[in-house]
């Protein structure tokens, strides 16, 4: 028999990377807030990679918890392993990778839920999601318990009708073997939304002590440890080391030669899976000249032997997974614990929502996450974090947090789900954005920050600290820009090193930093004035003085792009109404239902001539309500 088992104001379906974030941001910001996880042991689960951060995927954490976010401080606390990548590259693309204690984090992010004033974790499955006649929501439990909710954030994960394929063994299952949130999807799609069934992968976990550690290629952390969250002040140092190892020609010739027996190719998976980091076979097929495919082995965790093989996702039969990793470098004799799987779920077209990831036809209803078409923990937490905060300040009567994409990744990452949509599992990359030298990680507390603070989600602590780093790379761009450096001996001998042209007069410390020969480092011998500061202030100041004229020139492109930001188009605007619009436009615009001019100009299928009608009809528009308002009409 249903009962009634309360009210909130913010309900959060799902607990892993986007639920965690989008209950706690509604939590600190005052809403009476619930999440709801199938099973309490999988609240801030890595079922697939245990680590956080990576390539652009770095980027999203620092703005995370630039914003007031969770899962920078929980990653800091967690790792086992820390890196920057791309360190030989610009530092546009500079990114941030932690391997970490894939149960310490869990159980960190579990222990943070539960100790959050104003929220309630519960274990339920949500079978029925209905609207209710005064427009908030009613949630029923497989127990028949039900709870009323005035806004609900959708972050079911692959848990959504998930299914599990190894071979040609298939079940209804979420990641790890979970129970799968089964009667959800037909209520959604009573609602009439509309959802699809997506695919992602997991590689087998392997016995540490059957693996041959000798001569693998070994790589370590970095140190000193950079880390995540800017109130981290001292990380602990790296505990453990990653190996690398490669797959061959065997390798390859035993996966074609049961190729037919991959789930993926015998049409048995509906799901599309993601493009850009694919199963071991699907690599295979599709870079058929390539010799070798690298794979990386890490710990999951200190208190565990398993070892996860990245980069070996697949969804071939257990028997023939065995076979090919033996076949691999440090592997021949390896136990597998786990085998490699795909899994299939649902998620929804993420064109049907706001920017700030509200469904248009569903007011109060948010996704989040890989329910939103996305793949990835990272992805999943930003947009968590966005859901949370929107869902807030919508029950609050207050302006809702859109954040562009000149401001962020997680700009990026939204406004192209909701303009673009996807066709496959969305994953962020650096090369998604045209701002790369704007939206760097280490000035992601210069672009954020105050946002956050606005908001509600920054302390006082935090705000002093981030106002003392502003003032502290204030002083420093204005010493650098006045310092002049005598010319000597020692000066030129730095030049002559560094293959630079040498100097006969005084030249000022911000013209050396600019020589791309050139850093802080090198300098540092005749450099006799520098502060004593957190050497991060001094990476950030040399990348703007470095880059001045590129930012500057993006600065006058982001301007330009803002002000068709600000020219906002009716929510009720009938595009199929408009004259001048070309076909194809008028259908895309009818279907994303474009805010304004800018997003609509990112809509593919819609032409700069579209545009120049659009912002024609704004201009007869606006003209029409100035005549009514200039002849009292109402």
């Amino acid at each position: 028999m249903r009962f009634d088992a309360g009210g909130f104001d913010v309900a959060v379906i799902g607990a892993g990377h986007a639920g965690i974030e989008a209950g706690l941001a509604a939590a600190r910001l005052g809403c009476k807030t619930a999440v709801f996880t199938i099973n309490m042991d999988a609240v801030g689960n890595c079922p697939c990679n245990p680590s956080i951060g990576g390539t652009a995927k770095g980027h999203l954490v620092r703005e995370i918890d630039a914003l007031g976010g969770e899962m920078g401080k929980a990653a800091d606390e967690c790792f086992l392993q820390m890196r920057m990548l791309n360190r030989g590259k610009g530092p546009a693309v500079h990114s941030l990778r932690a391997q970490i204690d894939r149960r310490a984090y869990s159980t960190r992010m579990k222990h943070t839920l539960e100790l959050q004033e104003g929220l309630e974790l519960h274990q339920a499955e949500i079978t029925e999601l209905d609207r209710n006649a005064d427009g908030t929501w009613l949630l029923t439990t497989r127990l028949e318990a039900q709870y009323t909710a005035k806004a609900v954030i959708l972050a079911t994960g692959t848990y959504l009708g998930g299914k599990i394929y190894v071979g040609d063994v298939s079940y209804e299952s979420g990641p790890d073997g979970m129970f799968p949130s089964k009667y959800l999807p037909d209520s959604l799609e009573r609602l009439g939304m509309s959802i699809r069934r997506f695919k992602t992968g997991t590689p087998a976990r392997v016995l540490k002590s059957s693996i041959n550690f000798e001569g693998l290629e070994e790589q370590c952390g970095d140190e000193p440890v950079v880390p995540f969250s800017y109130d981290t002040d001292k990380p602990t140092e790296n505990k453990v080391k990653c190996y690398i190892s490669w797959t061959n020609e065997t390798t390859k010739q035993i996966i074609l030669d049961n190729i037919h027996r991959s789930p993926m190719y015998s049409g048995k998976i509906e799901g599309i899976g993601p493009r850009y980091c694919p199963s071991l076979e699907d690599k295979i097929v599709r870079f058929a000249d390539k010799k070798r495919h690298q794979l990386f082995i890490e710990p999951c965790g200190m208190d565990t032997e398993e070892m996860y093989l990245q980069g070996m996702s697949s969804s071939l039969p257990e028997d023939v997974q065995i076979k090919f990793y033996h076949s691999i470098k440090g592997l021949e004799n390896c136990i597998v614990m786990r085998p490699a799987y795909a899994i299939e779920y649902f998620c929804a077209d993420p064109i049907q929502m706001y920017s700030t990831l509200e469904f248009r036809e569903f007011p109060g209803l948010y996704g989040a996450g890989q329910f939103n078409g996305s793949s990835g923990y990272e992805e999943a937490a930003a947009q968590g974090l966005v859901a949370g905060i929107n869902a807030a300040l919508k029950i609050q009567g207050k302006e809702p947090m859109i954040l562009d994409r000149a401001s962020s990744y997680t700009g990026t990452l939204i406004d192209d789900l909701v303009t673009k949509g996807c066709n496959d599992p969305y994953r962020m990359m650096t090369s998604r954005s045209e701002y790369r030298l704007i939206l760097r990680q280490d000035n992601a507390d210069t672009r954020l920050t105050p946002i956050g603070r606005r908001i509600g989600l920054i302390n006082d602590e935090r705000w002093a600290k981030f106002n003392k780093k502003q003032e502290l790379m204030k002083a420093e761009l204005e010493r650098i820009r006045k310092t002049v450096i005598s010319p000597s001996e020692a000066l030129n001998k730095i030049l002559r090193e560094n293959n630079t042209s040498e100097v006969n007069t005084g030249i000022r410390l911000v013209e050396l930093l600019k020589r791309p020969e050139l850093d802080y480092d090198k300098l540092s011998p005749i450099d006799t004035s520098r502060p004593d500061i957190d050497p991060n202030i001094f990476e950030q100041t040399e990348t703007e003085i470095k880059y001045e004229g590129y930012i500057k020139r993006q600065l006058i492109i982001i301007d330009q792009v803002r002000r068709l930001e600000q020219k906002k188009l009716p929510k009720d605007t009938d595009y199929s109404a408009i004259d001048g619009l070309r076909l194809e436009a008028r259908e895309k615009l009818n279907k994303v239902r474009p805010e304004n001019i800018g997003q609509a100009s990112r809509i593919s299928g819609v032409s700069p001539a579209d545009i120049s009608v659009l912002v024609i009809y704004l201009a007869a528009l606006r003209n029409k309500t100035e005549e009514k308002n200039d002849n009292g009409d109402t």
